[in-house]
């Protein structure tokens, strides 16, 4: 059975949709026939590959952002079955595909999922309520958090900043730019419990909480530099009470991974953590770039749980 491609047309702002016939012309160029098929609405990537796995397939290849990956790699987890996902980078974060070195290019993505090899990496889940109160749980490939980072994102869905921008694949990384700028400004900590593994629960400080199974978020930022994607462990990352002129000051030092360094920052490994409010506020969380609910929220590390075609080493 062919390999199926899994297109969110909206993802990089539209580009996706726009240049489609050049990806696919790159697709059978430089991986050969596949089969197609487009997601219209949220959750359709995860329903689509679960139809998928149904009927036997045991490629799936993703295209478009961080959020497409997610929704496609849930779809496969879901199932239980052992099927090898793929990665077509066409969104405007590309923060998995850094930590996995698959190439930004389509055509050179293209090939290297020809030639690539099968690797098993770890994905978290998470236990959470959702936007109704109801518990809910899902798989995330890269980075969740609860703080900074979730403010950001829920700014950047309610309100499109760059509309002037005549080039759609840059308005995503525009919006998030003005949006993290707004919410720094006379930012303040937000407190939370939590418990990591076995230990006890206590009440931390911070402006943004990581629980990181790959490298990057943001677009970019080098949150968690010593993060390994088949260690069985989580890496986190707390961003404690730093103010708004130290943010700006230090923002260079989250793209290079040299944060880690600062006083504030905290990190450490983890299999388990449990996390909830210090008061009664809502406070929501982010899984790969998507806001799928709020605390209280239970982090486990599901080891070695997915397939996934990364290119080959030289």
């Amino acid at each position: 059975m062919l390999p199926l491609v899994i297109v969110n047309p909206k993802s990089a702002s539209g580009a996706t949709r726009d240049r489609w016939s050049s990806i696919a012309s790159d697709i059978r160029t430089h991986f050969g026939p596949f089969n197609v098929a487009f997601t219209k609405t949220r959750g359709d990537g995860s329903e689509i590959a679960k139809r998928a796995v149904g009927k036997g397939r045991e490629f799936i290849i993703a295209c478009g952002g961080d959020g497409t990956i997610n929704e496609v790699a849930n779809g496969i987890l879901e199932t239980g079955e052992d099927v090898e996902l793929g990665i077509l980078p066409s969104g405007t974060g590309g923060d998995l595909r850094r930590t996995l070195n698959v190439p930004h290019g389509h055509r050179e993505a293209a090939r290297a999922l020809k030639t690539g090899e099968t690797k098993r990496i770890d994905v978290g889940r998470v236990t959470f309520h959702d936007h109704d109160g109801g518990e809910a749980s899902r798989y995330f490939l890269n980075v969740s958090s609860v703080g900074l980072a979730a403010s950001i994102i829920e700014r950047v869905k309610s309100k499109n900043y760059a509309n002037w921008l005549p080039v759609a694949s840059l308005r995503g990384k525009a919006s998030f730019a003005i949006s993290t700028l707004q919410e720094v400004i006379g930012i303040e900590f937000s407190t939370i419990r939590v418990r990591i593994d076995d230990g006890d629960e206590h009440g931390l400080n911070t402006v943004n909480f990581c629980i990181a199974n790959a490298r990057y978020f943001g677009g970019g930022m080098l949150i968690a530099p010593d993060a390994k994607l088949d260690d069985g462990y989580f890496d986190i990352i707390n961003i404690g009470d730093l103010g708004t002129l130290k943010i700006l000051l230090n923002a260079h030092t989250l793209y290079r991974g040299t944060h880690v360094g600062l006083p504030e920052v905290k990190t450490r490994l983890a299999k388990r953590v449990e996390i909830r409010a210090a008061d009664h506020d809502d406070i929501h969380l982010e899984t790969d770039g998507e806001l799928p609910g709020k605390l209280p929220a239970l982090y486990e590390i599901v080891p070695k749980a997915l397939k996934i075609r990364v290119p080959r080493l030289s």
